[in-house]
């Protein structure tokens, strides 16, 4: 790939992962000495936010949030548990991202049947949204990347949807997150393609 298209800004991901690399180490080692495998834990984080979804299903948005919030932390111990072991996968980082995708998109299922259950017809519509576009930021970025592209840009990566998902749901006004969601993240899969577009450009100009 071209030097213009490998220069990437860092992510907001990526500064987490720096600013919290002294907190989760410790834990990951911990969780490592206990014998706990990194999938494990990938597989509790999904496990937890199908409890969160049956909550929010139920009505419960408070406490599913709480479930919510508790899942993010042990989302990023996994791929710090499998560096601290010296053993990251392909594997491990491909069940990662997939069980990363069903964890939102069943959050998202939980919320739809709440609101089908109240006959809220709007909001189920712009669950749908939010969900076609929270996939469609992953599903670009992995695209991109199999043909060399980067697409790492975007308002609304993962991270952000958690972080604005988690407090809206605590607070209990879920329908804050909803509309936000169902706007940005589309508005992020757009960039990316932008992006994504750019780059194949430059490159073509390059080769002419």
């Amino acid at each position: 790939m071209e030097e213009s298209a490998k220069q990437q800004p860092a992510t907001f991901t990526d500064f987490l992962r720096v600013r919290f690399k002294g907190v989760l180490d410790p834990i990951g080692r911990f969780l490592n000495s206990l014998g706990l495998m990194p999938n494990v834990m990938t597989i509790m984080g999904l496990v937890g936010n199908i409890g969160a979804a049956y909550l929010l299903a139920m009505g419960h948005i408070t406490w599913g949030g709480i479930v919510v919030l508790l899942m993010g932390p042990i989302d990023a111990l996994d791929g710090t548990m499998a560096r601290l072991r010296g053993q990251p996968s392909r594997f491990g980082a491909f069940v990662d991202s997939v069980t990363d995708r069903y964890s939102e998109l069943v959050i998202l299922l939980g919320l739809l049947v709440y609101y089908l259950r109240a006959g809220d017809a709007l909001f189920a519509g712009l669950i749908y949204l939010a969900a076609a576009g929270s996939v469609l930021v992953s599903y670009v970025k992995a695209r991109a990347e199999a043909l060399n592209f980067e697409a790492k840009v975007g308002l609304l990566t993962r991270v952000e949807r958690y972080l604005i998902m988690a407090p809206c749901l605590i607070f209990n006004i879920p329908k804050v997150a909803i509309v936000i969601l169902a706007v940005f993240a589309n508005i992020t899969a757009f960039q990316r393609i932008l992006a994504v577009r750019k780059q194949a450009y430059e490159q073509n100009a390059v080769h002419k």
